[in-house]
């Protein structure tokens, strides 16, 4: 006769669910702590492509006025705060506060990196007119473009491409994308990096850009000086609590931010098909 008693063990220990835990996008851009108010003011300056002149007839140098603008980050407030009865601390599986406090402050660094993505989608230049699979051309074509814009395309520091993970598979492709002619560190080999450097940018690879998996994903290739990001002081906040009249435990991660558009000549959106790589039942 079979044993029907057995035994569940239960792992104490939690594993961590699949999902982005920290902010990738906010070191890519014009970053600006604010002390106090809703709203941050970027300056932008330049000369607004004049041109050398010669002294007039009448002896005097014409003179200029500088191209100043200047560009808003409006501050809204996020917040995110699990909460917990003590019973169900008490009897649920794994450590219930790390649970809330750890996932808190990944929900906050993702909402950092969307802050972002939604204001590079507010950008207006094409590269192309339609979606195609990713390829060498596609960051010669982005790279041309923002040089001829006047984009300083030789800072390698503060150039960035944001790509969704169907574009890094088409890349992973082509020959160039592992040669040592064109990137610092052999892709193909040893752990996957958060920022390879790859036909003049630093490439960051993001699962949560605009119509990922689909004919119509949108990619994007900028300068710092093209986004500016902005949040309150002393950024992200992280506070835990217990209410001990109802026997609860919490915990809330806030922040106040926004973004801005600052240069719509340093950003290029990239049309791409990615739905080749999309998962099927």
């Amino acid at each position: 006769m079979a044993d029907t008693a057995f035994q569940i063990q239960y792992r104490n220990e939690t594993i961590a669910g699949f999902e982005q835990g920290q902010s990738y996008l906010r070191s890519t851009v014009t970053t600006e702590a604010v002390i106090k108010g809703n709203q941050a003011r970027f300056l932008v300056a330049d000369t607004g492509g004049a041109t050398a002149v010669t002294r007039g007839v009448n002896g005097m140098i014409p003179s200029r006025t500088d191209n100043l603008t200047t560009a808003t980050a409006t501050l809204v407030e996020w917040h995110d705060k699990p909460r917990k009865t003590g019973f169900n601390i008490f009897a649920s599986q794994g450590d219930g506060k790390r649970i809330m406090q750890d996932g808190t402050i990944k929900v906050m660094n993702r909402k950092i990196d969307s802050d972002i993505i939604t204001t590079l989608a507010t950008a207006t230049q094409f590269a192309g007119v339609t979606a195609l699979p990713a390829s060498l051309s596609t960051f010669a074509f982005c790279r041309a473009l923002l040089g001829n814009n006047d984009v300083d395309t030789t800072d390698i520091d503060n150039m960035f491409f944001v790509m969704s993970p169907a574009f890094e598979a088409y890349m992973m492709q082509t020959p160039e994308w592992s040669s040592r002619d064109y990137v610092d560190l052999r892709v193909m080999n040893g752990p996957v990096l958060r920022f390879l450097r790859f036909g003049g940018f630093n490439c960051i690879v993001n699962g949560n850009i605009p119509s990922k998996g689909t004919t119509s994903e949108v990619c994007f290739a900028y300068h710092r000086s093209a986004i500016g990001h902005a949040a309150n002081t002393g950024e992200m906040t992280s506070e835990v609590g217990y209410d001990r009249e109802d026997d609860y435990s919490w915990a809330r991660t806030s922040m106040y931010m926004g973004g801005a558009l600052l240069q719509n000549a340093g950003v290029v959106k990239v049309r791409h098909d990615g739905s080749a790589f999309a998962a099927t039942a």
